[in-house]
């Protein structure tokens, strides 16, 4: 049984139920891993794909997870149906806030174009110093390679800072979150004064 704990890790993953079955047994793996440590999983309330076996990880352990959803999901009956906790909310930009709010850490497992958005918005609000909590890919069968190669080339490029490179953690496995989410370097409010790269030029 997970042990008592009021840290909440925001989870980014697909509602896609066709793509490849390694990708829903981690997100089902996640589930059980986050319930076993004790912590709150946050995510987008869905009942399929990604989001669906995340969800039933984290039941099938007695563990916490709180669903945000904007209403018009919930009439297309895309939400979970045995969330003791589901959060409605008026759109995506208020789901997103809500989700992120408060987060101890905040994952980001293989998804498309809206896990993807949720990703890049977290770490561009760490990058201004505004959300100041670890972010960790996990980087099954190499999904996130391309775009960890995308913001390294930015870095590069002098579009971000080499130091920026540090705001997230990449593991391999669901397993390894818990452990990368304690290990992350210490991030503060002092980054909003390299934000902007003019005087580093």
């Amino acid at each position: 049984m997970p042990t008592t704990t009021t840290q909440r890790v925001c989870v980014y993953c697909g509602s896609s139920p066709a793509c490849d079955p390694a990708f829903l047994q981690g997100a089902r793996r996640l589930g059980e891993v986050l319930a076993d440590a004790g912590l709150t999983a946050v995510y987008g309330g869905g009942g399929i794909g990604s989001m669906g076996e995340l969800a039933e990880g984290v039941l099938s352990r007695g563990g916490r997870i709180v669903g945000v959803m904007p209403r018009f999901m919930v009439d297309l009956e895309w939400a979970h149906t045995r969330l003791e906790e589901l959060h409605l909310v008026d759109d995506m930009r208020v789901r997103k806030h809500q989700m992120l709010e408060g987060s101890a850490a905040a994952v980001a497992l293989p998804g498309g174009c809206g896990t993807f958005e949720e990703l890049m918005e977290a770490i561009t609000l760490k990058r201004l110093g505004i959300y100041l909590s670890p972010i960790v890919l996990v980087n099954q069968r190499g999904y996130f390679d391309p775009l960890i190669e995308m913001l390294e080339r930015a870095a590069a490029e002098n579009f971000m800072a080499q130091k920026h490179l540090q705001m997230w953690s990449v593991v391999e496995r669901p397993d390894d979150v818990p452990a990368a989410i304690a290990d992350a370097p210490a991030w503060s409010e002092d980054a909003r004064r390299f934000a902007n790269l003019r005087d580093q030029a």
